[in-house]
């Protein structure tokens, strides 16, 4: 079967397009580097042309609200409509735990996705996971300074390869709207989990310190609400994968 994948070569998309083609299905990247803009539409309609299903995992680095609203406003208009004009009978869209509790700017875009995918006309799946294990680097790298001032509370962070099989699951067992929230397998501190990279060498080193941040993000907002499924990798057994 032919699968396209919006975002294939990113922390989940090249997991996601390395489990389809495990399982025998014909994964299409849809990026730049492939000849696809999701943000002008460029390359669309080809890219789309016999694809019954789209997993979309796309995503831009930034901690604007107005880019973060602009690129999955723009980016998933576009892909809804070309998946309808293909007569693509799925379309499996990526989210985050907490978006609507948590008052961030990225987070803020990510609802927009979401209301985007609702409101299409091919039938849809919508999988909120909490935030992955290289959330802590990314968050790392996005603060300056001598002193890292990261947010107090706790997270559930799961790994981005157990997303990926998950959508794959999904994407192959036909719409089903709103998905049951995926989380990782225990509580962790986003401070602790930065001192531990730092420690393997993963990041550079320098003191942490825990802050209350508002809007959520310090309050639980993060935390799955409900039951559901649960990835079974540790941050710790991550670390324990990886060669920096």
């Amino acid at each position: 079967m032919k699968i396209a994948v919006a975002g294939g070569t990113g922390v989940v998309g090249r997991h996601v397009v390395d489990t389809l083609r495990a399982r025998g299905h014909e994964p299409v990247v849809l990026s730049r580097g492939r000849g696809v803009d999701l943000l002008s539409g460029s390359g669309l309609d080809a890219a789309l042309t016999g694809a019954e299903i789209v997993v979309d995992v796309s995503n831009v680095t930034t901690t604007s609200r107005s880019v973060a609203v602009g690129f999955f406003d723009r980016a998933g208009r576009n892909l809804s409509e070309a998946a309808r004009r293909a007569g693509v009978r799925h379309l499996v869209t990526l989210s985050i735990v907490g978006i609507d509790r948590v008052r961030l700017g990225y987070y803020t875009g990510k609802l927009r996705q979401e209301e985007i995918v609702r409101a299409g006309a091919v039938p849809w799946t919508i999988l909120r996971a909490t935030q992955f294990h290289e959330f802590a680097g990314q968050f790392l790298s996005g603060v300056p300074g001598p002193i890292a001032l990261l947010p107090s509370g706790q997270g559930q962070p799961v790994a981005a390869r157990e997303v990926a099989d998950h959508l794959v699951g999904l994407a192959l067992g036909g719409p089903g709207r709103m998905a049951p929230e995926l989380a990782g397998p225990q509580l962790e501190s986003l401070a602790d989990m930065a001192r531990r990279l730092m420690a393997a060498g993963g990041a550079r080193k320098r003191p942490v310190l825990p802050v209350y941040f508002p809007g959520g993000m310090s309050s639980g907002g993060p935390l799955p609400t409900g039951p559901g499924p649960r990835g079974t990798q540790t941050f710790a057994d991550w670390l324990k994968e990886r060669h920096f």
